[in-house]
């Protein structure tokens, strides 16, 4: 089957006729390199979605109400719901082997450690701190980190016990984590005054590595090449630092708002979404659409450009770095692309790099 239509990419798929099917196509904008596979909508605000370790599943928290969804990565079908008592949920964080998943809430500032096989909890960890968010497991996966949002501290859990091991001082409104790979350093995100900070988690020192004035949000590593990556959502950037050196420097500018930043397994594209200018009321959408941008981490030139909905907030690379999958915040909506080869995106003149910023305007 071909398809298409002015303005948009051309489609051509092939279909198996043996049995009744419903299919869903996408035609994409033109120029646009990546390939939308599906979106499908979800509980009140979604926050994050995430890929489960073996690609198979997407877990999302909506913040708007309780519960977990877990849908089929491949059927984007509902596989049942983790009730999280009487609040929604923030972020979820998998064990390497996929058995076990935590997921924070603010209100109870707590940690649901989840059975993922059989979707029950198995415990509440309390932080005893204030308006818990992100989460980062330790290279042995026998300590959890939690960033308490409002507490200025980040949680130290010892995992076997359950108990809190440990208050850590930090940076003003901590957001990010990132533990470094020999479970030394902990890094943290300020998104009050734009720090990024550097603890040793052995002695307890720390120093602030990069200080932007502005809002830093999002976290993530590449431990093979010894790179660490910070999005500000007050300043619109992207920021890398090197692990060794402890030097940071400016990667790239993004769309307004950038919210979770994802990097392809090979280390080469980081995605970053945006949620666009921000009306005078967050619960209401605003002149913007949100976007996801793909950035080159040589050079920090702009791949690709996606035109999304409103207030796109979470997003995630799936472990095999096939698929991008991000949430629509204020649209209730989760949309799946599929991720072209780097040599595609590299030769592919910038996609639609240039055009969404006008379509980007309401």
């Amino acid at each position: 089957m071909s398809l298409t239509l002015a303005g948009h990419n051309p489609l051509t798929e092939t279909f198996g006729l043996d049995r009744d099917r419903t299919i869903q196509l996408w035609l994409d904008p033109e120029g646009l390199l990546h390939h939308q596979m599906g979106a499908f909508d979800t509980g009140v605000q979604p926050k994050q979605v995430a890929f489960s370790p073996d690609g198979t599943e997407l877990w999302v928290t909506p913040l708007g109400e309780p519960g977990i969804e877990v849908y089929d990565a491949a059927t984007f079908r509902l596989l049942g719901e983790i009730e999280t008592g009487d609040y929604g949920s923030v972020e979820v964080t998998f064990t390497r082997d996929g058995s076990t998943a935590y997921v924070s809430q603010m209100q109870t500032a707590s940690v649901f450690e989840i059975d993922v096989a059989t979707r029950t909890v198995r415990r509440q960890l309390y932080t005893k701190s204030a308006w818990s968010k992100i989460m980062a497991l330790s290279p042995d996966e026998r300590t959890l980190y939690v960033a308490n949002w409002s507490g200025d501290n980040v949680t130290e859990f010892d995992l076997g016990t359950g108990q809190v091991r440990l208050q850590i001082p930090c940076v003003d409104t901590p957001r990010g984590l990132y533990v470094t790979e020999d479970g030394e350093r902990l890094f943290v995100a300020g998104f009050g005054g734009g720090e990024l900070q550097r603890i040793d988690l052995k002695g307890g020192d720390s120093e602030i590595l990069l200080r932007t004035g502005g809002a830093l949000r999002h976290l993530v590593a590449d431990p093979e090449a010894g790179l660490l990556y910070a999005d500000d959502m007050a300043t619109d950037e992207v920021f890398v630092v090197d692990l060794t050196t402890e030097e940071a420097r400016k990667l790239a500018d993004t769309a307004s708002t950038p919210n979770t930043i994802d990097l392809t397994p090979d280390g080469r594209v980081l995605y970053v979404s945006n949620r666009g200018v921000n009306g005078p009321d967050l619960a209401v959408p605003g002149p913007e659409w949100g976007s996801v941008l793909a950035i080159d981490t040589a050079t920090g030139e702009v791949l690709d450009a996606i035109v999304a909905g409103n207030r796109t907030t979470g997003l995630d690379v799936s472990p095999d770095g096939l698929f991008l999958a991000y949430t629509d915040f204020l649209d209730n909506r989760v949309s799946i692309f599929a991720i072209p080869e780097y040599g595609t995106l590299a030769n592919g003149g910038g996609g639609r790099a240039d055009a969404y910023v006008q379509e980007i305007v309401k």
